[in-house]
């Protein structure tokens, strides 16, 4: 049965930076495409990274390119999300995501269907 397990959340203040961590079991990790979502209080789920495996692409949600970093150690089987200069409204729980995400060439964020439990993300100023 495939598995996402979140950490590295906590609260930070404005300007902070925090890593999260997201280890996969029971998938064939090499074949899936990673990302990251997030969700704030009375709002949708919002993607914010990913990873399309095949093509060794990265992909951002305007609101954290430039902030946000994601990366992934295949050996570790484990997808990571560096957060830099963390704003109150990155205040959010931050999903990882898995999927075939990734069709020629294009990556579609609606292709993610493995979610984990999140981990809270809070950003006070």
């Amino acid at each position: 049965q495939a598995q996402l397990v979140e950490s590295g959340g906590g609260s930070v203040q404005t300007g902070g930076s925090l890593r999260l961590s997201c280890v996969a079991s029971g998938l064939k990790y090499s074949n899936s495409d990673m990302g990251w979502f997030r969700q704030a209080p009375g709002k949708e789920r919002e993607e914010v990274a990913a990873i399309y495996t095949d093509m060794g692409k990265t992909y951002y949600a305007d609101s954290v390119r430039g902030r946000f970093t994601i990366s992934q150690d295949n050996a570790k089987n484990t997808v990571y999300l560096q957060m830099n200069n963390l704003q109150p409204e990155d205040t959010a729980m931050y999903y990882c995501a898995s999927g075939r995400a990734g069709i020629r060439g294009r990556l579609y964020w609606d292709r993610f269907d493995i979610f984990g439990q999140g981990t809270q993300v809070t950003v006070s100023s």
